[in-house]
């Protein structure tokens, strides 16, 4: 299965761990939760989902790479103890807390959590000293004499063998406790998630025309050449700050995360011409409906590839003014809140505005620092949260008249105001959206492009949000149509089938 998939799969495994029945005791008894047990290839983003899991079911998450580990940092140090044994004493082995175990403790702490995954990567890649206490623990989920606390979810991910020497092979017995899920890299998967993580554009485009190059692992007389989904995120976050600070993106800089040579090459000769493509076409003047005949000529004369490339840099404006609209509308949904719970407090006590506000602003902060603590919170709702923050902190410098209930009235004007202006944007943002399919069908009409445009779009996070929020009558008008014709083109093939047997 894809990763998507695979979260899914695990998702629904984390929540029938934690189900209880009628006297709080959990439906599945711990003896009985079997850990997951999930196998792909490095670098397709099986980390990446388990925070989202953790973001999304509310719960913590304490992540460990098993490689990493000793066997006394895995089950604790030992230590003698002396025990009365029938009237005798004896001197017995134990153990200190596991580092793992003390870390479940540690963020239950800190995040006020109870519940949570506890994520073990590479562990079919142990040293040969503590393997044996990993099959202990995952048939019995203890790490020298200390379980993992209940209410936490034992989810584990390893390499197939052709990826790692270091892979060892489970027995059946081993076998038998756990719930495989085998993962394979799926490019259209990634890519839903690589619009919502702002990936550039330029290594979405390229692997779009180029899929057969988003993983690759091959051994070659030089060594292992590697590609994985990882590389391209972090190929993607250097190349923005690289064009932030004008530092020239090249082989050197391309070479450090596709390791590749080949591929390395043509993202590097790709990526020029995305460059070039960028300032040859005027994406503001395109998306402004301004653009003139001379381009739609060009547009409509272009190559396949570049075609791509020119629908890549338009969807790329688009999604950052997606990203920022849904984000201010989740910040400004988050401040609504807190509003509203200072206009109920208004009333119950003398608690000067400011105070009040820097109280809502406080609590902000405290339930991002908990969901930081417990690993839970997202890239994305980082940023909500410090929106909102910010709004709030920003409101406490709104000058006081002595009337609480006027001063009230002021800062309602205010968020009034903050509304109205994320309205305005996403109007821009919204007519943006139109105008690239007023250009699309002008130049290129209903054909393969449009398809690419409206699929594209449909993959984004962002961007359904958008449009589900704000509308684009477009949208839906071309979606309608390109999805009557594929209904009809499907039963006509199923006719052409059954007319052939």
């Amino acid at each position: 299965m894809n990763i998507k998939e695979a979260k899914e799969e695990i998702k629904k495994s984390v929540q029938i761990y934690l189900d209880k029945d009628a006297f709080g005791r959990y439906t599945i008894p711990v003896s009985h939760q079997r850990p997951v047990f999930m196998v792909g290839a490095p670098g397709i983003g099986k980390t990446a989902i388990m925070q989202q899991i953790a973001s999304e079911l509310d719960i913590a998450l304490v992540s460990y790479s098993m490689t990493h580990h000793t066997r006394q940092s895995a089950l604790g140090l030992p230590v003698i103890q002396e025990m009365d044994y029938d009237g005798g004493h004896a001197l017995v082995s134990e153990y200190t807390m596991s580092e793992i175990i003390a870390a479940i403790y540690r963020v239950m702490e800190e995040s006020g959590k109870r519940e949570g995954i506890l994520f073990l990567d590479e562990i079919n890649c142990v040293s040969e000293t503590l393997a044996p206490a990993m099959l202990l623990f995952l048939q019995y989920k203890v790490f020298g004499n200390r379980p993992v606390p209940q209410g936490w979810v034992v989810v584990t991910a390893g390499n197939p063998p052709q990826y790692n020497k270091s892979v060892k092979e489970f027995d059946v017995a081993t076998l038998d406790r756990l719930k495989r899920i085998d993962v394979t890299e799926d490019f259209p998967v990634w890519k839903q998630y690589a619009y919502g993580q702002g990936i550039h554009g330029a290594v979405i485009t390229f692997l779009e025309i180029n899929q057969q190059w988003f993983y690759s692992i091959r051994t070659t007389a030089d060594g292992v050449e590697y590609v994985t989904a990882r590389g391209w995120e972090d190929l993607s976050a250097a190349m923005k700050l690289y064009e932030k600070k004008k530092f020239p993106i090249d082989r050197r800089l391309i070479g450090q995360y596709i390791t590749d040579t080949e591929i390395a090459r043509k993202f590097e000769l790709y990526y020029d011409l995305y460059q070039k493509y960028k300032s040859d076409y005027q994406i503001a003047d395109i998306l402004s409906g301004n653009y003139g005949e001379d381009m739609g000529e060009r547009s409509r004369k272009a190559r396949m590839d570049e075609r791509f490339s020119l629908l890549g840099l338009l969807l790329e404006k688009l999604n950052e003014g997606f990203r920022m609209s849904v984000r201010q509308e989740h910040g400004l949904q988050m401040v609504a809140k807190a509003l509203r719970s200072v206009k109920k407090m208004l009333g119950q006590d003398s608690v000067p505005l400011p105070v009040l506000l820097r109280q809502q602003a406080e609590e902000q902060r405290q339930q991002l620092k908990e969901r930081t603590a417990a690993n839970s919170v997202t890239g994305r709702e980082e940023e909500e949260y410090l929106i909102a923050v910010h709004m709030l902190e920003e409101y406490q410098d709104i000058p006081e008249t002595g009337d609480r209930k006027k001063d009230f009235e002021k800062l309602k004007k205010q968020f009034g105001r903050e509304v109205k202006k994320h309205e305005k944007q996403c109007g821009e943002v919204g007519a943006m959206l139109e105008a690239a399919f007023s250009f699309i069908q002008e130049v290129w009409g209903n054909n393969q492009e449009m398809v690419f445009f409206l699929t594209e779009l449909t993959a984004g996070t962002d961007s359904l949000l958008f449009i589900n929020q704000w509308g684009c009558e477009a949208y839906f008008v071309y979606n309608q149509e390109l999805l009557v014709y594929d209904r009809d083109e499907r039963l006509a093939g199923e006719i052409r089938a059954l007319l052939e047997l």
